[in-house]
């Protein structure tokens, strides 16, 4: 594998200023790469695909999702046969699901799950038969809360958790940096540390519990799981990581880094 896999560059579509908020998905043996991009013309963030049949070449598709507003975040599910992503819509004040019609080209907006907030890098995740829903509501540029929702049925009524804000004034660990995983140890979240500025490191916390009435977390280290390298693709930072466990045991990750204060490359790693 040669890194990054993906560059603003790779885009061929559009004018794209950066790259970032890689996402995977796979099936039928092929590796599905969402992603942020940032087109020059409009100003605003869109939706890129490329795909892999190794995990080691990797061909840019197209935009597959533009908006009149700025999208980011392209976390993408699958729920009873269907595909949907959840982007990030903050500039709508909600957070917006859109279907898969069809995968991976054509996406629809379906559903709005929540309304009313600025709500940032909006995160799902399935735990115990029911939805959960991590996404961070500060003010433009602080990054500093996290609130927790539930839902029985994904497109139903969903609520705020009663820990919830579940963190609070913390902006190394507020701001949602990836899917949720689950390994044979435990439950982890990944969060942006945002100061002194935003996406600078990424930071892991545990899920220690986790029910309709309670919640409580942990930090998984006590250093950043990503950091910029000081030189390459990543040396100022590296602010997302979307990891999967493969048939096999191992585990393969998506991250963003950048070489000085914009994002501009995703890198692809196995460990």
């Amino acid at each position: 594998m040669t890194n990054p896999i993906i560059t603003r560059d790779s885009v061929t579509d559009v004018d794209a200023s950066f790259v970032a908020d890689p996402f995977l998905y796979q099936q039928d043996g092929l590796w599905y790469l969402f992603f942020e991009l940032l087109n020059r013309t409009s100003g605003r963030g869109e939706i890129g695909l490329a795909t892999s049949a190794d995990l080691i070449r990797w061909e840019y598709q197209r935009v597959v999702l533009a908006e009149s507003f700025h999208l980011s975040y392209p976390q993408v599910i699958a729920w009873e046969g269907e595909h949907y992503m959840l982007p990030e819509t903050q500039a709508t004040s909600s957070i917006r699901l859109y279907k898969a019609q069809p995968f991976p080209g054509t996406w629809k907006h379906v559903h709005t799950l929540l309304e009313g907030e600025l709500f940032a890098d909006s995160t799902l995740f399935r735990q115990n038969n029911k939805w959960w829903l991590f996404t961070q509501t500060s003010a433009i540029g602080k990054n500093d809360n996290l609130r927790l929702y539930y839902a029985d049925d994904l497109f139903g009524s969903w609520t705020e958790h009663p820990s919830s804000p579940v963190v609070e004034n913390d902006p190394h660990g507020a701001r949602p940096g990836g899917s949720v995983i689950s390994t044979f140890n435990g439950m982890y979240r990944f969060a942006q540390d945002c100061k002194p500025k935003y996406g600078l490191n990424v930071f892991a916390f545990e899920i220690t519990e986790l029910t309709t009435s309670h919640y409580a977390e942990r930090p998984a280290l006590e250093r950043a799981v990503l950091t910029g390298t000081s030189s390459g693709w990543n040396a100022s930072r590296m602010h997302h990581v979307d990891a999967h466990q493969l048939p096999d045991g191992q585990w393969i990750a998506a991250v963003d880094g950048a070489f000085n204060t914009t994002m501009s490359h995703i890198n692809g790693g196995a460990t």
